[in-house]
């Protein structure tokens, strides 16, 4: 049955609930029904609608940094964009996923386990023509079914994958720093048995466009990789950690400079004069400043004035004291 009813739809529903053809108690006895929904414990729900859609906001950063990465290898503009991010079992993911295609099987540490990186058929043949000196409407005159890789093309794919696992590195940079190491290349997805087909996993689709030709790539990360860091993977707790390193940060920074030796002088005043008059000079001469006897002298750091200060002896020494702190937008 359609979410969305048409008007004729809706007209013949209401004229049979007013002739009692309809009862609305067994209505709501439906809705009550409705709202049961089927589980399927082989493949269980682990991760809440928030710790996807913080799991959306890592790999939207991703699709960026991938996306300039990867331009700058085939020297032409690639746009990657998230597709979506869910979650099903390995066996899906793998009976989902072409024969032959290029799986990078890779592990993140410290995370647990291996993570994959898939990359398209179509996309890998594509990277590998441009790689090579060749040009688009090349790949559209070549472009037909791969049923093999040689070992020049998985040496050009490992170079590309190796790129893109550099962003991996990079989009986890704000929930875990981590260091991703390539373990396998595979060309045949069935041969993959690094855990077992009901375990769940998170696949993480891309659409890649280069010059307007559309092809695919997936990341697959099972869930035991992602339960260690499950805590940080709250959006609250993402943004207290923000938090208190940017506090910790400034906290370094203070202690730091609070040692470092500045410049302090306090000026008596200001004039202009010409050249003639300066080479001129001689003892006993008075210059005009621009402040009078009974006005407050300016004190600067590092040439900022930032004080208001009043001239007097302290301990047989000249001292000042400070009448005034200046706010920055105000002119000297």
């Amino acid at each position: 049955m359609n979410e969305v009813l048409s008007q004729q739809e809706i007209d013949t529903l209401l004229q049979a609930l007013n002739t009692g053809e309809l009862d609305p108690e067994a209505v709501k006895l439906d809705e009550e029904k409705n709202r049961v929904k089927p589980y399927d414990f082989r493949r269980p729900i682990k991760l809440s609608k928030e710790y996807i859609n913080t799991l959306h906001m890592i790999f939207e950063n991703f699709s960026k940094i991938a996306g300039n990465l990867l331009t700058s290898q085939i020297r032409v503009n690639a746009a990657l964009s998230l597709g979506a991010v869910e979650q099903i079992s390995f066996d899906e993911f793998i009976r989902s996923t072409p024969n032959p295609t290029m799986l990078g099987v890779f592990h993140s540490k410290p995370l647990n386990g291996n993570q994959m990186l898939e990359l398209n058929p179509q996309l890998c043949m594509q990277i590998v023509e441009l790689m090579c000196g060749g040009s688009q409407s090349d790949f559209s005159k070549n472009i037909s079914r791969k049923d093999v890789f040689t070992d020049i093309e998985v040496g050009i794919l490992e170079e590309v994958i190796s790129s893109l696992l550099k962003a991996f590195e990079a989009a986890w940079n704000e929930i875990a720093e981590i260091e991703t190491v390539i373990d396998d290349l595979e060309t045949n997805p069935q041969l993959i048995q690094n855990m077992s087909p009901n375990e769940p996993v998170v696949l993480i689709s891309f659409s890649v466009v280069i010059h307007e030709h559309k092809s695919f790539m997936n990341i697959c990360i099972p869930y035991m990789s992602i339960e260690s860091i499950m805590e940080k993977l709250s959006l609250k707790n993402w943004f207290d950690l923000d938090k208190n390193q940017s506090n910790e940060n400034r906290g370094l920074i203070e202690q730091s400079l609070i040692h470092s030796d500045v410049e302090l002088k306090v000026e008596l005043g200001r004039t202009i004069i010409t050249i003639d008059d300066f080479l001129q000079l001689e003892e006993g001469d008075i210059i005009q400043l621009d402040i009078q006897t009974n006005s407050p002298l300016r004190m600067c750091v590092e040439n900022q004035l930032h004080y208001y200060v009043r001239p007097g002896e302290m301990n047989g020494k000249l001292a000042v004291e400070v009448l005034q702190y200046v706010e920055e937008d105000v002119e000297q």
